[in-house]
């Protein structure tokens, strides 16, 4: 048994000290001894895996929401969605197409981000109606996002989304402008997150849907690349 272990130990410093690129690309058998090194499956899945795309900002559906903060800060969440047009308009501007639309791993491009800000607008009204009416719970969405996936928003001018998606928030604010306060205490049961929200704490979630996707569309502008 000797030898043979000797060759095997052999052959597999041969491998084992090549670079790990090479050694991702030399032709060993499967049936080799080597094949089940340790070392060698980390190099092959290390060379031949497509790197993920590389991301700080925490996952949308993972996220979890506070919302212990006193209603009276509505006017404040009013003026913090007021100010997402400008934001997207600021962070595209001056970009070129290439730029907007590349697809890192086939996620979504910049323009498909800003793209589903304006698509997630009749959701955002229509839970804003669900509370004036007191719905038992507040309209689902779509958590495919089959919407966005279909639009192709990458073949549509950015001035068009950008100018929809201004006209589509000012129609939001404006009808949140309409309602008494005293409907902002109003609470409803949120279909996904199984827990009561106020309209004042729907505002909130928007606002933080903003700035989730602004921080994705920073992140691939501002990606090695572009």
């Amino acid at each position: 048994m000797a030898p043979c272990i000797n060759k095997i130990s052999a052959t597999a410093t041969h491998y084992l000290e090549m670079p790990q690129t090479q050694l991702a690309m030399a032709e060993i058998p499967e049936s080799h001894a080597l094949a089940a090194h340790p070392s060698m499956r980390s190099t092959r899945l290390l060379v031949n895996t497509p790197a993920e795309p590389m991301t700080q900002v925490p996952i949308w559906f993972e996220r979890k929401f506070d919302f212990s903060f006193p209603v009276e800060l509505y006017p404040n969440l009013l003026a913090r969605l007021r100010g997402t047009p400008a934001r997207l308009e600021e962070t595209l501007g001056g970009r070129r197409h290439e730029i907007l639309t590349r697809k890192p791993q086939q996620k979504w491009s910049a323009q498909e981000h800003a793209g589903h800000l304006l698509d997630l607008e009749p959701l955002w009204l229509a839970r804003v109606e669900d509370y004036v009416a007191a719905t038992a719970q507040l309209t689902p969405t779509d958590l495919q996002n089959r919407k966005t996936d279909q639009a192709n928003h990458n073949s549509r001018p950015l001035e068009t989304i950008q100018k929809d998606f201004r006209a589509a928030r000012e129609k939001l604010l404006n009808r949140a402008g309409e309602l008494d306060s005293s409907l902002f205490a109003r609470s409803i049961p949120h279909p996904r997150l199984k827990t009561p929200m106020r309209l004042v704490d729907h505002l909130y979630f928007v606002a933080e849907h903003d700035d989730h996707h602004l921080a994705r569309i920073w992140e691939l502008l501002d990606s090695p690349g572009t």
